[in-house]
């Protein structure tokens, strides 16, 4: 028999809405009842949703940003609480057994006011532990830790950091070609503007850059190919490149990984998670970081070999089959089983994360890769 879920998606950028296509696709197989809310997006932005359908778009909560920074009062102004707390109120929960979060605060809630069991799912879970964070900021830990609360939480990262976190979740459907093309790059950088982009990249006119960007149609200028998003021809794309360069956000960057991609990131502005993604990288030697747009970090990014591969197991199965067991408190068995299949090249060297104020202590056994 199995589970009456409702799933909340937080839709702010694609990485919420890529995991969560991959789990609860497998839920599904599985024949759990999923209901999905997406939040943070205009209905009309959402690409490749047939997964998740039927599905309701709510307003939720987003971030506003500007050429690559968080724009802390244009994200208070835009704020709809009384449209946020009615949502919630509203929401007929009747018949569910229990809820899963992608960090989307709506269903976090709409758990907490049922008294329903809930599951976090995604990167900022990984927070609660002990892992590389740069640029910390009291209110952004705040934020990370009370936005979406829920009872059991599995957080996402690239490496453990001996804590009971889980690897990414990659599509296991990923489109393979023989071999990558050495001049073809993918470019997605969601947070920065198109012509700012453009300036960055012109001068390396023996490249081929694949920018992905909130356009209306593609074309080409040059070496410069702009497409809209897609996710089919996002991922062919990916597929052929030998390298990325992105925001620090954390899907895009998993999906490089494990592909073997070399990655280059500029993470947004003011911003504790991109900040903290963007040191895990260089730490973990799996990438390399630019603070701003930076022709000199691009050209130095090309001239290096290719990128190392980590090869992360089918983790949105083992997810599903931890939830279909219904056995939610175990996270540190399944984090464990996961390191065990994830494979290295080379293997990192340990790296003792810095504490945090208020940071949870839970260490889980020494957990190698």
């Amino acid at each position: 028999m199995g589970w009456r879920i409702l799933y909340g998606v937080q839709g702010t950028g694609n990485g919420h809405i890529s995991r969560s296509r991959e789990i609860i696709r497998c839920l599904k197989a599985d024949g759990h009842q999923v209901q999905v809310v997406v939040t943070g997006r205009d209905p009309a932005l959402l690409w490749d949703m047939e997964v998740f359908e039927p599905f309701a778009a709510l307003e939720g909560l987003t971030f506003s940003t500007r050429r690559g920074r968080l724009q802390y009062l244009k994200t208070a102004s835009r704020l709809n609480l009384f449209r946020f707390y009615e949502d919630i109120r509203s929401f007929d929960a009747r018949g569910l057994d229990v809820v899963i979060t992608d960090f989307e605060p709506v269903c976090a809630r709409i758990a907490r006011r049922h008294r329903l069991p809930s599951i976090g799912i995604g990167h900022q879970y990984a927070f609660r532990y002990r892992i590389p964070v740069a640029g910390f900021d009291p209110a952004a830990m705040f934020v990370i830790r009370r936005f979406a609360p829920a009872d059991h939480c599995l957080g996402l990262h690239w490496h453990h950091f001996d804590q009971p976190i889980l690897p990414p979740v990659v599509p296991q459907r990923m489109p393979r070609k023989p071999a990558p093309l050495a001049d073809k790059v993918l470019v997605y950088l969601p947070f920065e503007e198109i012509d700012d982009i453009r300036r960055l990249l012109m001068p390396f006119k023996e490249r081929q850059f694949f920018v992905y960007h909130r356009l209306s149609a593609a074309s080409d200028e040059g070496h410069l190919r702009l497409r809209a998003y897609a996710r089919r021809g996002f991922l062919e794309d990916l597929a052929e490149s030998s390298a990325v360069i992105t925001n620090a956000g954390f899907e895009l960057a998993s999906e490089a990984l494990h592909l073997g991609k070399k990655v280059l990131v500029k993470p947004l502005a003011r911003q504790m998670e991109q900040l903290s993604n963007a040191k895990a990288l260089v730490r973990l030697k799996l990438g390399t970081a630019m603070k701003r747009l930076d022709p000199d970090a691009v050209a130095s990014f090309l001239a290096q070999p290719r990128g190392e591969q980590v090869r992360y197991p089918d983790v949105a199965r083992m997810i599903a089959d931890w939830i279909g067991a219904g056995n939610w408190q175990d996270v540190e068995g399944i984090s464990r089983m996961a390191w065990e299949q994830t494979r290295f090249t080379p293997t990192p060297e340990p790296i003792h994360a810095e504490r945090l104020p208020g940071a949870a202590v839970e260490t889980a056994s020494r957990l190698r890769p």
